[in-house]
């Protein structure tokens, strides 16, 4: 499979905004909207919601693709929706 990058993903969210728990709750709405195989690029900030998001939405049944080190203290998470339930 080709390397996935961030110009090749239309659907985004940012939720550098927002404190955890709220940043998956964001993320997951995101998701919620999306049809099964879409991709979503998830903008968060270092710490908490690097270590918590990812693992949510992996347990959600999704696949994390692409952990992005912005170098600004931001991170893009790169997600495949996975089947709905």
């Amino acid at each position: 499979m080709a390397e996935i990058s961030l110009d090749q993903v239309e659907n985004r969210v940012d939720i550098t905004d927002v404190v955890c728990p709220v940043t998956f709750v964001k993320a997951k709405v995101a998701l919620e909207e999306l049809d099964p195989g879409d991709l979503i690029a998830v903008h968060m900030n270092d710490g908490e919601p690097v270590q918590n998001v990812p693992r949510s939405i992996k347990e959600e049944g999704h696949q994390i693709l692409k952990l992005v080190d912005n170098q600004d203290g931001t991170y893009d998470l790169i997600v495949r929706k996975g089947e709905e339930e």
